[in-house]
């Protein structure tokens, strides 16, 4: 089981927030954002490197993971903790995303999902009740159910369609789920009295924490963040709020600030893969020309092994000759680089000076523009018509 401490917190009902999640294998504490392990690794670092860059908690993937190795496999093994050789605590994503991202759909009703596999086209009815039996066969301390999700633009009826079937699931889900912890999902798009609803009719059925989800889909940010400041005004303030698939270092520190305690998201691991590292200016391009004779760590506020170790001339060596170790050196950078913010974040809080720390930060940090929020839909889209067929 799980408990929530709250410690510190600006605002009644939407502000930024210190807590502390307790579990059995561990505490967590918060803000913190999750690195993904999406197939039980996070990708190319050991578990200890993953640790030693700060983190305390990670995500796996059902959805991946039920389709390979198989989670009766894993559960031989005692379970993804034993599997992968990680200690502390994970939390485990249903995979309703991946399902209506990923697969090519077959059917969705109250029942289930029916769809085709994004790696062989085989048929699976992934059902709520499903998704709980595969994060109970993980042994995950935390398990999402089974929501429906759908990008930035369905129309308002679709919306609330999924909205109310992710709340008949949920019901289930938790029936199946017996004492193992599942958060609720809240969704319903970018419509404030739907999320309002949809928040309210969560609350009440009393979730050990509540998740945020259908947000970063492609919708305009200013739309993500009044979505947010609605949603999280309806949540208990006991409870962990966690903010699904977001972890750009400009949006951690918004979302913190109305109120959001959890994160994970592929794009630090992902992005350092690609020449992509995070510092207070912004995000930086390795490959790019300026570095290929710097004598100087990427970030010489950063103290990764990459930054304390190697100039950034050598990093930009590695990665423009494809050789593994630039991979793994930017993705503990990327990895530690949002520790030490979330650190940062958490001591601001606790002395009362969030709103000046967060001013001074988005004052620095030059996001990505607009249009690559926009891409990001485009390819949604895409996805979503290439799997549905003809």
């Amino acid at each position: 089981m799980i408990a929530f401490q709250l410690l510190a917190q600006a605002g009644e009902l939407v502000g930024p927030r210190r807590g502390r999640l307790i579990t059995s294998r561990g505490t967590v504490e918060t803000p913190v954002f999750m690195p993904v392990g999406t197939l039980a690794a996070v990708k190319t670092l050991l578990p200890e490197e993953v640790e030693s860059a700060g983190a305390e908690m990670i995500l796996v993937n059902a959805y991946h993971l039920y389709l390979r190795p198989g989670h009766r496999l894993i559960e031989q093994f005692g379970g993804v903790h034993r599997f992968m050789g990680w200690s502390r605590p994970i939390l485990s994503d249903s995979g309703g995303f991946q399902v209506f991202s990923l697969a090519r759909l077959v059917r969705v009703d109250d029942d289930g999902v029916r769809f085709r596999s994004h790696i062989d086209g085989s048929e699976h009815f992934y059902t709520p009740e499903l998704a709980i039996e595969v994060q109970r066969a993980l042994g995950v301390d935390i398990a999402m159910p089974l929501d429906h999700v759908v990008p930035a633009g369905t129309p308002e009826a679709e919306t609330r369609e999924a909205a109310e079937r992710t709340l008949r699931w949920f019901e289930r889900c938790r029936r199946a789920a017996g004492t193992m912890p599942v958060f609720a999902i809240v969704q319903g798009g970018v419509d404030a009295e739907l999320r309002r609803w949809h928040a309210r009719a969560l609350a009440a059925l009393d979730a050990p924490g509540y998740a945020i989800g259908g947000l970063s889909v492609g919708e305009p940010k200013a739309a993500m963040w009044r979505t947010l400041e609605v949603t999280c005004a309806e949540l208990p303030p006991e409870k962990p709020r966690y903010l699904m698939g977001v972890g750009s270092p400009e949006d951690i520190v918004e979302a913190v600030a109305r109120g959001v305690d959890m994160f994970d998201c592929v794009l630090p691991t992902r992005l350092g893969r690609n020449g992509g590292l995070f510092t207070d200016e912004g995000r930086v391009n390795i490959r790019a020309a300026r570095f290929a004779e710097a004598d100087a760590p990427v970030d010489p506020d950063c103290d990764c092994l990459a930054c304390r170790r190697f100039p950034a001339a050598y990093l930009h060596h590695l990665f423009r000759n494809e050789e593994m170790l630039g991979y793994r050196l930017a993705t503990i950078h990327n990895l530690r680089y949002l520790a030490r913010l979330i650190g940062r974040i958490r001591c601001a809080i606790e002395e009362g000076r969030f709103q000046e720390f967060a001013a001074a930060f988005q004052a620095r940090y030059r996001p990505t523009d607009e249009s690559v929020r926009a891409a990001q839909r485009e390819k949604w889209l895409e996805r979503r018509a290439r799997a549905s067929g003809p």
